[in-house]
């Protein structure tokens, strides 16, 4: 298998991973009567999952200390990771899980246009073009069925 062949098959994967994890969350929050403490024992237990594989995998802690020269940006991804777990655990009882990953994927489709034209962050300029912009029209769609139906 080419390497393109695994990262679709990890996208994919990683892919059915965010409506699993919604619902798992969901499920903790239940447990815990809040979506903030669902997420942060969401959050913690990454975290220690993350730990422990570094650890089997030989990883080294030594670049750590570079971290602190990285630009203030580099560090909102935490941030981000934290709001969308967050919103989705307060979501998805309200919404159901299909009409709330709708959502978060038309929204993730739109601002890749504009990360791509943009070249945002360093990454390879794409420029938005008519295909593109009937991608997310024709998602935008599939929204608005879930939402119908």
């Amino acid at each position: 298998m080419s390497n393109v062949y695994l990262y679709l098959l990890l996208a994919l994967l990683a892919g059915t991973m965010m409506p699993t994890q919604a619902a798992i969350n969901n499920k903790m929050a239940g447990f815990v009567d809040s979506p903030i403490l669902a997420a942060l024992i969401s959050f913690f237990v990454g975290t220690v999952a993350l730990f422990i594989y570094s650890l089997a995998t030989g990883q080294t802690f030594s670049n750590l200390a570079s971290a602190r020269q990285a630009p203030v940006v580099a560090w909102l991804g935490g941030i981000l990771g934290a709001f969308f777990v967050t919103a989705v655990v307060i979501a998805v009882p309200r919404l159901g899980v299909a009409m709330t990953f709708s959502l978060i994927v038309a929204g993730q489709m739109i601002i890749t246009l504009f990360l791509d034209h943009f070249g945002f962050l360093g990454l390879e300029e794409r420029p938005i073009s008519v295909p593109r912009i009937l991608g997310v029209i024709l998602i935008t769609g599939g929204v608005i069925l879930i939402r119908r139906f």
